[in-house]
């Protein structure tokens, strides 16, 4: 594949040991995870029995919690190390969760048309082509199914919040795991939905708390934001 930057992948498998511990290196991951979830399962109008991919599922945090709420889950992601780590914890406890080494461009070939939700969650702003990650989701949903992006915007907010504060300041992630020029404005994962013949539905920020290491939805979209798509019956 070329939409992969491997320096990307390398530094997610070098995270890999961490990715359960609440209060480690993802801990803001795990703090955030409650309001995606409740964010996607209000936008798919409830997940039980709903055929759901996580796009650059890294550990599993998202694809568990879609698992526990009933949905039948696949993870794509292409950190090996993450994967594997994915599919111990799952293993554990006692979830049925199909982990895949493979990018959504490839799956999106593979496999079109069938998901019912497709998630692709703090992963656009880690790959040379977000577009192309878009148009591969859009592709593996079926018909009237539901698409849920997140990532982070771009402007000077997100810059002094998401890496100088978190990464430099508080130290609440690696150092390197973002690039300013990678982030995206809503309109322009808009433009890309609307291109991929994705229908926009819904747009909501998320809000992390440092000090209280809590997360929620919230109308300020300036940093994180959540994005929901359907593809037209």
């Amino acid at each position: 594949m070329t939409n992969v930057d491997t320096s990307e992948i390398a530094h997610f498998d070098r995270l890999a040991s961490t990715w359960w511990d609440p209060k480690g290196e993802m801990g803001p991951l795990h703090a955030l995870n409650p309001p995606r979830v409740r964010f996607i399962d209000q936008a798919c109008g409830g997940l039980k029995e709903k055929r759901a991919l996580d796009v650059g599922c890294g550990g599993g945090i998202l694809s568990e919690a879609l698992a526990a709420r009933g949905a039948q889950v696949t993870g794509i992601d292409l950190a090996e190390a993450a994967l594997e780590v994915a599919r111990h914890h799952a293993h554990i406890g006692g979830l049925s969760i199909d982990y895949r080494l493979s990018a959504a461009e490839a799956l999106a070939t593979e496999a079109p048309a069938s998901f019912d939700l497709v998630c692709c969650l703090e992963m656009l702003e880690h790959v040379p082509d977000p577009a192309s990650v878009v148009q591969a989701c859009a592709q593996l949903v079926r018909p009237g199914g539901d698409v849920v992006f997140s990532t982070i915007n771009r402007n000077p907010k997100s810059f002094a919040l998401a890496i100088v504060g978190a990464e430099y300041v508080m130290g609440l992630i690696p150092r390197g795991t973002h690039e300013y020029a990678k982030f995206i404005r809503p309109s322009e994962l808009a433009e890309w939905c609307r291109h991929a013949g994705l229908q926009t539905q819904l747009l909501r920020g998320l809000r992390y708390n440092p000090l209280l290491k809590s997360a929620n939805l919230a109308d300020d979209i300036d940093v994180n934001y959540l994005m929901h798509g359907r593809r037209p019956a």
